[in-house]
């Protein structure tokens, strides 16, 4: 695992992917959640699955953030 290359996914990121993903809340209800506004989630939620995607095609180490 050390010589993988790191893709770091930020504790907002896991918390809007858990909310819409695993949770299977809506996005308005996940905003309200996060304390965020609709747009905010949604670029939160977007760059996550891009990381996840991201780590996935590449190979990569997924670490979540401290």
């Amino acid at each position: 695992m050390s010589q993988l290359e790191e893709v770091l996914l930020s504790k907002e990121e896991l918390e809007a992917m858990k909310l819409k993903d695993f949770d299977g809340l809506e996005q308005m209800e996940a905003a309200k959640k996060m304390k965020t506004s609709q747009s905010t989630f949604q670029r939160i939620l977007s760059s996550a699955r891009n990381k996840i995607a991201q780590a996935i095609v590449r190979g990569d180490a997924l670490r979540i953030e401290d």
